[in-house]
């Protein structure tokens, strides 16, 4: 069974043009809740905050405790972004990834060199370390879901993304499939529905057929997130957090 929502986000890949870079909020939480065949199973947490010219994400998975006796989630995941000028989203400096599911584990950094293009990244389980070379539009598996939401979304366009999974760089493709109106315990919300189409092996393939519904604003805010798993559906749906400005642009109805 697959609970973490991290692995869902992470599908979230690259649509076209970009808005401003502020079109989210530079100190954001967003708390989801993680069902498992209808059944709540985990809770999510995203978070960014700002330190000098550093963006700083981080995300945590835990699963209930119901679930904890025979599959424990404890997952945490670091992003570290140098914030670019004007409307650029900025280029990766650091990722971190703690994961242990079950039986599974998981604790692997990355320091990443732009200019340099190239990334040095560690196992820290096993003490093994390796240089790897990337391109220009690289980003790590969780700082990828937040350059997303500063771009634009075509239905019907696909496009494609470099995401470096801490030893292979991946060109993904990303489906726009259509707009749709959601209902979640947040209110009803508009929003635009993309589809990652993953061709990693390893950890990425771990996981399902993945789709996520993000509000149709310049926000683009990741309100749900569906995969498929061997036994059921995992479901992650938007519950709490603070993430549209006093004066946004919320496209909830309630």
């Amino acid at each position: 069974m697959k609970i973490s929502v991290l692995i869902i986000l992470a599908a979230l890949l690259i649509p076209l043009h970009a808005f401003p870079a502020s079109a989210f909020s530079n100190n954001e939480k967003l708390v989801y809740d993680v069902s498992w065949t209808g059944l709540k199973a985990a809770t999510s947490v995203h978070e960014v905050s700002t330190k000098g010219n550093e963006m700083h994400i981080v995300s945590t998975t835990r699963s209930n405790s119901w679930i904890d006796t025979f599959f424990k989630v404890d997952d945490r995941a670091e992003s570290v972004i140098i914030r670019g000028s004007g409307d650029r989203f900025g280029t990766p400096k650091y990722s971190r990834n703690k994961i242990q599911e079950g039986s599974h584990r998981r604790l692997k950094e990355a320091f990443f060199d732009p200019q340099e293009l190239k990334v040095e990244s560690r196992n820290l389980l096993d003490k093994s370390k390796h240089v790897d070379k990337i391109s220009a539009n690289t980003f790590d598996s969780l700082s990828c879901v937040y350059y997303v939401r500063t771009l634009e979304l075509v239905p019907g366009r696909s496009v494609y993304v470099d995401i470096y999974d801490f030893n292979t760089l991946w060109n993904t493709e990303v489906k726009v499939l259509r707009r749709e109106e959601i209902s979640t315990p947040l209110g009803r919300f508009k929003t635009i529905v993309v589809k990652p189409i993953m061709k990693a092996e390893g950890y990425f393939s771990r996981t399902g057929d993945v789709t996520v519904w993000l509000t149709d604003d310049s926000l683009r805010i990741p309100v749900k997130m569906t995969t498929k798993v061997k036994i059921g559906k995992i479901t992650a749906t938007i519950s709490g957090g603070s993430y549209w400005p006093a004066n946004g642009d919320r496209t909830a109805s309630n």
